[in-house]
C-alpha cells in the first residue's frame, strides 16, 4: 500500500471513528473509552496529513503560475521562491506524518518494574549494581515520577545483590525500556588495595509494570512458601515467617520478597513483581516472533547482552548496539540518562521506519 493510500485510509477511519462517538448508544456503550482513545491517537496523524495535502496542494497551483508564460517576471520570481520553501518542508512533514503511522508500544505508558542484579565479579559487582539503583533512582526524581523501592538484598558493605523497585509516572517504560541487559563496570575496586583495574557486570531488567487485566493469574498455578527474613551477614531481621517465595507453576518463574514484617504486605508486592515478570514473558515471546527474521534490534530486552560499558579510569560511557560514546560518566552515575535514552530511541524508530517503508 502506498503512503498516500495509507493517509486516505487512516483519515476515513478518524472521520467514521467521530461519526461512532457521536452516536448516543456508543456513548453510552463500554466500547467509548476504547474508540475515544483510538480517535485521540489517530487525531494529530489527520492532522499532518491535512497539512501535508494542504502544501501539496499550494505546490501544485504555485508550479502553475510559475508555467503561466502571461505571468510577469516578478511575480514568476516571487512564486518560485514559495515553491522552494514548501518543497523543501515536504520531507520533514513525511517523515513525522510515517513517525506517527509507527505501530505504537501498548506498554509504553506505562509505570515499570525495575531489577538490578549483580553479575561476575562478586563484592565490586554489588557495589555496582548499587550504583545503577542509585542512577535511576536519581533520572526518576528528575522528573517528578514515583520511585518505590520493593525489595533490597543488600550486602554487608552497601552493595545490593539484588535490588527491586517501581517507577510511576508518565511514559516511565516508554523511557526506560531500552536499559534491559547486561551494564559493565571498568574501575579500581574499593575493596583492592594494589590499584588494579577490575571489570565487573551487573544485569538491569526494565519491565512494564502489569495490571490485573493484563495478566491471569490462577491459585492453582501458585506455590506460596514463607520463611524467616534475614538480612545482610545471615542475621535475622524478624522473628516471624514474614518472608514470602512465589513460585508460577507453569512458567518456573519465581519471585522472593521480605523487605516488610507482614506476611501480607510482601505477598502483595510479590504479586506486583510476578504479574509484571509474566506480562514481559508473554511480550518477549512475541517480541522474539516477530523480530525472528531481523538481523538485529536495539533494546531486545535480552539479559544476556551486553549493552553498556561503564569506563571509570577514562570517565566514558559506552553503549554498543549504537556505538555512541560519552565522556560525561560522573553525570550519566548522576542520572543524566537523557542523551543516552533519546538516541536509543531515534535508533529504534529509524529501525522500524526502514522495515515499513
Amino acid at each position: 500500500m502506498s503512503l498516500d493510500q495509507n493517509l486516505d485510509k487512516v483519515a476515513t477511519r478518524h472521520e467514521e471513528l467521530g461519526a461512532k462517538l457521536a452516536q448516543a448508544d456508543v456513548a453510552a456503550s463500554k466500547d467509548f473509552v476504547k474508540l475515544s482513545k483510538e480517535y485521540a491517537e489517530l487525531t494529530p496523524v489527520v492532522a499532518a496529513i491535512t497539512d501535508l495535502k494542504n502544501i501539496k496542494g499550494e505546490i501544485e497551483d504555485l508550479n502553475a503560475l510559475v508555467a503561466d508564460p502571461d505571468n510577469d517576471g516578478e511575480m514568476r520570481t516571487m512564486a518560485e521562491e514559495e515553491l522552494t520553501v514548501l518543497k523543501d518542508k515536504l520531507p520533514s512533514l513525511e517523515q513525522e506524518i510515517k513517525m506517527l503511522l509507527l505501530p505504537k508500544d501498548e506498554a509504553d505508558e506505562k509505570n515499570a518494574i525495575l531489577e538490578i542484579r549483580a553479575g561476575t565479579g562478586g563484592e565490586e559487582a554489588a557495589l555496582f549494581g548499587a550504583n545503577l539503583f542509585r542512577m535511576y533512582q536519581r533520572f526518576a526524581e528528575e522528573r517528578k515520577w514515583k520511585f518505590e523501592i520493593i525489595n533490597i538484598n543488600e550486602t554487608g558493605i552497601g552493595g545490593y545483590k539484588e535490588a527491586v523497585a517501581s517507577i510511576t509516572g508518565r511514559n516511565v517504560f516508554a523511557r526506560l525500556k531500552f536499559e534491559s541487559g547486561v551494564h559493565r563496570v571498568q574501575r579500581v575496586p574499593e575493596t583492592e588495595s594494589s590499584g588494579r583495574i577490575h571489570t565487573s557486570a551487573a544485569t538491569v531488567a526494565v519491565m512494564p509494570e502489569a495490571e490485573d487485566v493484563d495478566v491471569q493469574i490462577e491459585d492453582k498455578d501458585l506455590r506460596i512458601d514463607v520463611f524467616r527474613s534475614s538480612g545482610p551477614g545471615g542475621q535475622s531481621v524478624n522473628t516471624t515467617d514474614s518472608a514470602v517465595r512465589i513460585t508460577h507453576i507453569p512458567t518456573g518463574i519465581v519471585v522472593s520478597q521480605q523487605d516488610e514484617k507482614s506476611q501480607h504486605k510482601n505477598r502483595a508486592k510479590g504479586m506486583r513483581v510476578l504479574r509484571s515478570r509474566l506480562y514481559e514473558h508473554e511480550r518477549q515471546i512475541l517480541d522474539n516472533e516477530r523480530a525472528a527474521n531481523r538481523k538485529s534490534q536495539v533494546g531486545s530486552g535480552d539479559r544476556s547482552e551486553r549493552i553498556r560499558t561503564y569506563n571509570y579510569p577514562q570517565g566514558r560511557v559506552t553503549d554498543h548496539r549504537i556505538g555512541l560514546t560519552l565522556h560525561k560518566l560522573d553525570r550519566v552515575m548522576d542520572g543524566e540518562l537523557d542523551e543516552l535514552i533519546d538516541a536509543l530511541t531515534a535508533e529504534d524508530q529509524s529501525r522500524r521506519l526502514s522495515e515499513v517503508e
